[in-house]
């Protein structure tokens, strides 16, 4: 299935980095489990499109395909160590320690890590399902 026309202007983006971490992000995306994103803010500052409330994504699967849409409901900028344990759930990847841990090597991958680094959090929820078959 092609992406509708009604989302041709929408940001498209994976989350992970890489295929098995973007379709396990979304499978938690689409249970509900998931409804929180964070990024480093030096992406955003890099040029990555930063959040706004309002905003509707297009979430692409390990493959590259339109998988969802999401819409922002929520930015706070926030230092990486400050990150609460209620949001940290709201991602969906467990613990607060796991995702600690998780994240800390997702950074460490992809510009470094720092507990002072800042971090755009993003709440969403979830618009739209597509069929991908």
């Amino acid at each position: 299935m092609g992406l509708p026309e009604r989302y041709s202007g929408a940001v498209q983006f994976a989350f992970g980095d890489s295929p098995e971490l973007a379709d396990e992000l979304l499978a938690l995306v689409i249970a509900g489990k998931k409804t929180a994103t964070c990024g480093a803010l030096r992406s955003h500052e890099a040029g990555e499109p930063m959040p706004h409330v309002g905003r509707r994504d297009v979430v692409l699967d390990g493959r590259g395909r339109p998988a969802c849409v999401i819409e922002t409901t929520k930015v706070d900028i926030v230092p990486f160590d400050e990150v609460t344990a209620e949001f940290a759930e709201a991602e969906g990847e467990g613990p607060y320690e796991a995702w600690r841990h998780g994240h800390i090597a997702f950074f460490g991958r992809n510009g470094g890590w720092d507990g002072q680094m800042k971090l755009v959090c993003e709440r969403f929820a979830l618009v739209e399902v597509f069929d991908r078959t």
